[in-house]
């Protein structure tokens, strides 16, 4: 991806004159985007990596697998989040990773883990570089040297087993790499999240990553059948069966560790055939809470489609309405996305089914068409968040997750926290909504914030994201449902997993890492 914005050059397109029109008008900003600077005018901070540690890892990994080259440096030095972007727009020396390892395989993440322990080097582990919550930001802690462990040269596909549906993958391997080595044996992995293009295997792990099709294959961390993991003590091998008696789970350890208690090298996953057809159709509902409750009765039924999205009002307005007409059907309310996918026979029944469950609950078919607009520009959004970013709008995302029966009060109250912090600073936003994920006993709300950029937008938004972290806790919600927890969550993990369990998280960290390289500042408080 580029250095400073999301994804690659061609995918960045500029407003629209409708658009820049409409931001002048709401939010007072010309709609003229400002240039941004060539990386090579970008200054570093100096690289804190001796000869002598260079000397060490070359004969780890080879001399061609080191790089303190500014354009890989600056590549690694950090994710996406909005904060993120915007201190690349900072004047002044970036902070940076002191280096680049390209380890090859997993007995080179080993020696790597184990060369920086004994030289008190931190280590970040790098895919996709796609964290929205600073999970790769090269935070040094208390050490003076901080790499980036690239893990993109394991990124092959070491066994394919059709009989139990299972595929073991390298970690570095990116969503779309996954897919087209699944498919040449007409397999599928099924995990679309809005990172897809650019994420890793290894980093939808570490995350716990949510795809679009979680209604239909269920989380990352649900396809997830064995691990192997290298730590600075050496290398744990977790899962030999579907399911087992054998203890707890230590697999969850690692599903959702991001990088700070081991490097997961390699991920054996549930896959499945590719589908013989999908099948699409929109709904409209009158407002959010009918859509909800007919969203819930799908679900709860059993008859869950592979895709179910339900957008509030003001998101149905803003993003997906089109002047109130989508597809050539008038929309009013609130916009559900459903797609099916297997065979002409089960799409044909699961439709139906979840259909008329959907229309007894009040909503009204509208077709394929918005469906299949959803579906082509479901990748697309960071792109506009970078656009607006250019001509002076703060855009921002945040997600949570609670119960059906606590769903409303939550929304509200991140609703509420949202526009009282960045209106009390004297921009008032515009709060968007969806459910993105469903479960049997709750969902998910994603939100997206836009308002315009003060002098310091880092600040403000910090200022909004205090405000929305302490309004979901006290509102019963988790803190993160799918993005990690990373540097933006991490104050707030003690509430929710309590003072003991911050104690046990910590005791795990001292086993597994007992000089603290993996990750600092990362997940554990």
């Amino acid at each position: 991806m580029v250095w400073d914005a999301w994804g690659i050059p061609a995918g960045h397109k500029p407003l629209s004159a409708s658009i820049r029109t409409l931001l002048t008008q709401v939010f007072g900003v010309s709609g003229d985007p400002v240039a941004r600077r060539d990386e090579g005018d970008v200054p570093l901070r100096e690289s804190a990596l001796t000869s002598a540690q260079r000397d060490g890892l070359v004969a780890v990994v080879g001399v061609g697998s080191v790089s303190v080259g500014h354009h890989d440096r600056l590549l690694h030095a950090g994710g996406k989040s909005t904060p993120d972007l915007l201190r690349r727009r900072v004047d002044g020396p970036q902070d940076a990773p002191d280096a680049i390892i390209f380890p090859a395989d997993h007995e080179q993440v080993l020696a790597v883990l184990a060369y920086c322990a004994d030289n008190a080097i931190a280590v970040v582990p790098f895919g996709g570089g796609t964290s929205v919550v600073g999970g790769v930001d090269p935070i040094r802690g208390h050490f003076d040297t901080v790499i980036a462990l690239d893990l993109r040269r394991l990124d092959g596909v070491s066994e394919i087993d059709p009989i139990s549906g299972t595929a073991t993958l390298g970690a570095g391997l990116t969503g779309p790499g996954a897919e087209e080595l699944l498919a040449a044996h007409g397999l599928s992995l099924g995990h679309f999240p809005q990172s897809f293009e650019f994420a890793s295997i290894g980093g939808f792990a570490a995350t716990r990553s949510s795809g679009q099709a979680s209604a239909g294959y269920g989380r990352f961390d649900d396809m997830v059948q064995r691990l192997k993991i290298a730590t600075p003590g050496g290398t744990i091998e977790l899962g030999r069966a579907p399911a087992s008696a054998a203890g707890p789970d230590l697999r969850e350890l690692f599903v959702g560790s991001e990088g700070a208690l081991g490097v997961i090298t390699e991920v054996t996953l549930r896959v499945h055939p590719v589908p013989e057809t999908i099948g699409y159709q929109a709904w409209s509902f009158p407002d959010f809470e009918t859509g909800a409750a007919a969203l819930r009765s799908v679900v709860q039924a059993g008859a869950a489609p592979t895709v179910l999205r339900l957008s509030d009002e003001v998101e149905t307005g803003v993003n997906l309405a089109r002047s109130a007409d989508i597809g050539g059907a008038a929309v009013a309310g609130c916009l559900a996305i459903t797609t099916f996918e297997g065979t002409q026979a089960h799409v044909a029944a699961r439709s139906a089914e979840a259909g008329a469950l959907l229309a007894a609950a009040g909503g009204n078919a509208l077709g394929p068409t918005p469906a299949h607009e959803w579906e082509h520009g479901r990748f697309a959004a960071p792109y506009m968040r970078d656009a607006l970013l250019d001509v002076g709008v703060l855009c921002e995302t945040l997600e949570t997750a609670t119960t059906w029966s606590n769903l409303a009060d939550l929304k509200a109250k991140v609703t509420a926290a949202l526009t009282d912090s960045l209106a009390g600073q004297g921009t008032p936003p515009l709060v968007m909504c969806h459910i993105s994920h469903t479960y049997p006993t709750g969902a998910s709300l994603y939100f997206t914030v836009i308002a315009k950029q003060l002098d310091d937008p880092i600040a403000q938004w910090h200022i909004a994201k205090r405000a929305v972290g302490d309004a979901i806790v006290a509102a019963g919600g988790t803190i993160t449902h799918h993005h990690a927890v990373g540097i933006d969550h991490r104050p707030w993990l003690p509430d929710e997993i309590g003072d003991l369990g911050v104690r046990v998280l910590r005791a795990v960290k001292r086993e597994l890492d007992p000089a603290g390289i993996l990750n600092p500042g990362k997940l554990v408080p």
